[in-house]
């Protein structure tokens, strides 16, 4: 049901090498520019039509519009199930009290008397909070997206999910439900290429955004590869990932059931256990056998994830080669179920976020922990972020010197200038003090 790689004896290779060992999906976003490259640009010349249409081949439904009116919002809280009701109240509740923690402030520095540098923390105008649809529901992501894009302070939020035939050519009623409990009254009946170039270049109904975040299929990733430039996206996103570093004292029954978790969302979806026992290796082989048969999704995702080249149980010497495998995989979501797991978790450097001990599942990460899931995979860890409060923030530095803060430095600068053959920038400081530099 899933490979194993075995890495014990020699030791592990560097960087790239061991990189290239471990298991990964593959994800050619690259292959699918020239597949969005016609959708977007038909959108922005067509706009709303041209949504339309696409959504009709895509998510087999014609709409009349791509704006989904206010009554329907209000009708799916109206009808939403008590109980998803109340717990995406409390998800929200969770992740506003981490998020609201992140809000960068002002902050002015004296470099010398009479000049100071502020840095002040701006929110974008404008977002696109794209929420996927299709195989599975995930209001759970427009909590994610929402809730830093508001505690940012970003004025003007809008959110984009596909069509779905099965409810009149609106997105999912518990998407929409979502979005009128956090407030967002600006929703789109749009998926995939077409609803990001709808946000890039503004339609009809739409008007354009200055960034673009959420999770979405390859086709996503690829639009905003393309319109990066005309608008700033959060990330690339690939399919889901989970990685288990685990020794010994972790529980096979918690380690199979939460790979399976992660394998669910997608036949492309990555799992990964990295163990020193062998003992809990063969057990966990032993245990997905049952608990894949108890579930659903199983040949359409789970069976097919599992198998894929991009799950497989890896097998390492001893703890520090497990953190060493898991730091170059920069995993989506990283658990650490060992003796000691508050520790082990301090020395990983690369991961979207990490899960301590037993009792910190995926899952919970999911829904509410407070933490957000909008997080980078392929392992992009090693180099970015998960969405949050900062994702919507741009720093503005302000400059504020007097006169005799600048003729203190206008000697500097004007060294400077000349060693780089701008002689203008020198002058320009020179033509503020009768063309001489200041004594000092």
């Amino acid at each position: 049901m899933i490979s194993r790689i075995d890495l014990r004896g020699d030791a592990l290779p560097e960087g790239g090498a061991l990189r290239d060992l471990l298991p990964r999906a593959e994800f050619d976003v690259e292959a699918a520019l020239e597949t969005v490259r016609p959708i977007c640009e038909d959108v922005r010349h067509r706009g709303s039509a041209a949504v339309i249409d696409w959504g009709e081949k895509f998510d087999g439904v014609r709409i009349k519009s791509v704006r989904v009116p206010a009554a329907a919002l209000a009708r799916a809280l109206e009808e939403l199930d008590p109980a998803v009701r109340a717990a995406l109240d409390e998800s929200i509740r969770r992740a506003r009290l981490v998020h609201s923690a992140q809000r960068r402030t002002t902050h002015t520095t004296q470099v010398v008397p009479g000049g100071t540098v502020t840095e002040k923390w701006v929110p974008v105008d404008r977002v696109g909070l794209y929420v996927p649809g299709g195989r599975a529901v995930y209001p759970s992501s427009v909590v994610m997206n929402v809730v830093p894009a508001q505690e940012a302070g970003v004025p003007g939020l809008a959110v984009s999910s596909p069509p779905q035939s099965e409810f009149g050519g609106l997105p999912h009623p518990t998407i929409l439900a979502a979005c009128a409990l956090l407030g967002v009254d600006e929703v789109y009946a749009a998926g995939g290429a077409q609803a990001v170039a709808m946000f890039a270049y503004g339609t009809e109904e739409c008007l354009p955004v200055d960034l673009v975040t959420g999770p979405g299929n390859i086709y996503v990733a690829a639009a905003k590869r393309l319109l990066k430039g005309r608008i700033g996206i959060d990330a690339e996103a690939g399919p889901t990932e989970i990685a288990i570093l685990a020794d010994a004292t972790a529980d096979p029954v918690h380690v199979a059931a939460d790979l399976i978790s992660q394998a669910e969302h997608d036949p492309m979806a990555a799992a990964v256990l990295v163990t020193d026992s062998e003992e809990l290796a063969a057990a966990t082989e032993a245990e997905l056998v049952p608990q894949v048969a108890a579930t659903k999704h199983v040949e359409e995702r789970i069976e097919p994830a599992l198998a894929g080249r991009q799950s497989a149980i890896v097998l390492v010497n001893d703890l520090e080669d497990g953190l060493t495998v898991v730091n170059a995989y920069a995993a989506e979501h990283l658990e650490i179920q060992t003796a000691d797991a508050a520790a082990v978790a301090d020395r990983v450097r690369n991961a979207g976020a990490v899960f301590v001990g037993p009792w910190s599942p995926v899952s919970l990460g999911d829904y509410c922990a407070g933490s957000n899931h909008v997080l980078p995979t392929g392992g992009c860890a090693c180099h970015s972020s998960g969405l949050s409060v900062q994702s919507f923030l741009r720093g503005i530095h302000i400059v504020d010197y007097t006169r005799d803060a600048l003729a203190e430095v206008t000697h500097h600068v004007v060294t400077l200038a000349e060693a780089e053959d701008l002689p203008a920038h020198g002058a320009a400081l020179k033509a503020r003090f009768g063309w001489k530099v200041p004594q000092q």
